[in-house]
């Protein structure tokens, strides 16, 4: 029988290997920014066309590469990181496998220009699919250019996975803001077909965060900083107010390098237990720094998972960390973000329990001597009392929503529904979320949130049909900062949300300038997260059955409604159950949700 195991060709295997490495743009593009830094970068100019599918070119002024280790970088496990099997287990690089440059090579055509201080003339090589086509001296200048074209251009099944411009735009966009966060001082330009999109110049990392995440995010953090025998912690989380819909903006590096870890997160996010809004999740940029002997970072292809050697301690401080820092915000609120955001007013323990134990006694509480027992089981604690006695004067604080003018003076003589009719103007509200008012028949339950998505709904929906919306305009017109998939989602629909009540302008690259909101959408509401809950529901709007106008009608609905939790008055509660029974249909949501239910008195006495 004749011998079946072959060894694959050089090409072939580099696109095996690219299957890996290179899954998108986006991959291309984290693999050169990781390697223009570790070439010792200060200044990274990054240009995409296309949305990366049909060039992605990254300028640095690193210290370049001579000819020879120029061609050398195309060759599979060629790399200038490693160089004996200890360093695989202490790695201070970002790339150290020697696997992208031939990844990259194996499914894209490439054009690579690199010169060193020292040389007069650079080095200029053009290969396609792992194909050298020609290298020759060049005139360049000292650092090093790569431009990647036509990606999976050799490997149409795969080219035929990437999904649409924007979609890889912000994948891009993703990955691009993970290492800009992690290298402050590196000044990093971001162009798109030619027009530039941003600017990050050298600066602190509370600067950059200003810088990344727009102005308006200058009040939403809080600084972390924490030194232990085992892991430095540094970075910022998002004020417990500041929470967004969704998970984005969640950014944690170890040794500055950006990784997923399910576990860590879990602290994260059970250090803000009781503090959050259901469904919200805070922001936050965190950097572990530890010895790299204590990690490996040799587990995955792309490298955003590492193992760590005691991963329990790592939890642990990183969930007392984030908890201390909250502390020190409930009591001292204020960040400067042009000062040292490290240097604030330091607040030991005692002191907060002393503050505790005296909000106790004016409470009348037994105020009893603690024992050492009760006390280490106070410092044991994690500050948990701390935070329910900071959130607690908020929490029990009760918003009462102000409805528009024109609510409770509606004719619902159009809807042929004789059911309003028989509603007794005496509703009353359980667990501030439903309404119930008793008719004839029984008695009605209305879910206020639904109530309040119809009547918007058809409130807006009408409103892009007539043009016809009242303004509410802000007194200090906000100035919003969007990343580059949303901004430009915004731009394609801001002439049908200004028919809305939007005054909205753009202000240049992902940015924009709001003069106004629709009068119905402020309901305890900032005009930042009005528009961010309505990129977020338009989506993530399932609704394909819909048309253009009415996904955006239901989206701007579903973003403006009130919640669930919201107290309304007497008065507040008969304009809405007024204006439920005004609409169309005041039977279902769009997506096909009850907006209240009977209860026959029939019915009721059966149960019984």
């Amino acid at each position: 029988m004749s011998d079946i195991i072959k060894l694959l060709p050089d090409a072939l295997a580099n696109q095996i290997a690219a299957g890996e490495v290179v899954q998108r743009p986006a991959s291309v593009v984290k693999e050169l920014l990781e390697n223009a830094l570790d070439a010792g970068a200060t200044k990274i100019k990054l240009i995409i066309r296309e949305g990366g599918k049909q060039g992605i070119t990254i300028i640095d002024d690193g210290k370049g590469m001579s000819a020879m280790d120029a061609r050398l970088c195309f060759e599979r496990h060629a790399t200038s990181k490693l160089h004996q099997t200890e360093d695989l287990f202490a790695i201070k690089t970002f790339g150290f496998r020697g696997e992208a440059m031939a990844s990259i090579a194996a499914v894209a055509q490439v054009e690579l220009k690199t010169k060193q201080e020292d040389q007069e003339l650079g080095t200029k090589i053009i290969i396609e699919g792992s194909d050298i086509k020609s290298q020759e001296p060049c005139q360049t200048a000292k650092g090093t250019s790569i431009t990647v074209k036509n990606l999976f251009y050799n490997v149409p099944a795969r080219k035929a996975f990437l999904k649409s411009n924007n979609i890889e735009l912000k994948h891009i966009d993703e990955e691009f803001k993970r290492v800009a966060l992690s290298n402050p001082s590196v000044q990093f330009s971001f162009f798109l077909d030619e027009e530039e999109m941003a600017f990050l110049p050298a600066s602190p990392l509370n600067q950059r965060i200003f810088n990344v995440f727009g102005p308006q995010s200058q009040s939403k953090w809080i600084p972390i900083l924490e030194d232990t025998e085992s892991v430095h912690i540094t970075g910022y989380i998002s004020k417990p107010e500041a929470a967004k819909k969704t998970r984005g903006d969640q950014y944690l590096f170890v040794n500055k390098r950006f990784i997923k870890n399910n576990y860590l997160q879990h602290a994260i996010f059970g250090a803000f237990e009781g503090m959050l809004a259901p469904g919200t999740f805070p922001m936050y940029v965190i950097f572990l720094t530890l010895d790299p002997s204590k990690i490996d970072v040799n587990v995955h292809p792309t490298k955003h998972e590492v193992k760590f050697e005691d991963e329990k301690i790592i939890y642990n401080y990183l969930k007392v960390s984030i908890k201390h820092a909250l502390g020190k915000f409930a009591l001292t609120p204020s960040l400067d973000f042009d000062g040292d955001p490290f240097i604030m007013q330091t607040i030991d323990r005692s002191e907060v329990l002393a503050a505790r134990q005296e909000r106790m006694n004016q409470n009348n509480t037994p105020n009893t001597q603690p024992t050492n027992r009760q006390e280490d089981k106070e410092q044991q604690s994690n500050w948990a009392d701390l935070y329910e006695y900071v959130q607690k004067p908020i929490q029990e604080e009760e918003k009462t929503l102000t409805l528009s003018p024109e609510w409770g003076n509606t004719d619902h003589s159009h809807t042929g529904y004789s059911l309003f009719a028989e509603l007794a103007k005496n509703p009353f509200q359980i667990h501030k979320s439903y309404i119930v008012n008793h008719i004839k028949s029984g008695y009605i339950l209305i879910d206020q949130q639904f109530a309040h998505e119809r009547i918007l709904y058809e409130k807006y929906l009408n409103s892009l049909n007539s043009a016809e919306q009242t303004i509410q305009k802000e007194l200090f017109p906000k100035t919003i900062k969007l990343n580059f998939a949303d901004a430009k989602l915004l731009k394609q629909n801001l002439s049908e949300l200004n028919k809305m009540g939007f005054e909205i302008e753009e202000f240049g690259h992902d940015s924009f300038i709001v003069q106004g909101v629709p009068a119905s959408s402020l309901h305890g509401n900032n005009v930042e997260q009005i528009i961010e809950d309505f990129i977020f529901q338009y989506k993530s709007n399932f609704q394909s059955k819909l048309n253009l106008h009415e996904k955006l009608a239901w989206s701007m609905a579903k973003s403006s409604a009130m919640p669930k939790g919201q107290a309304l008055s007497n008065q507040e509660m008969i304009a809405l159950i007024d204006q439920l029974f005004a609409c169309e249909n005041p039977y279902n949501c769009p997506n096909g949700k009850k907006c209240f239910i009977t209860f026959e008195l029939e019915d009721i006495s059966k149960r019984f």
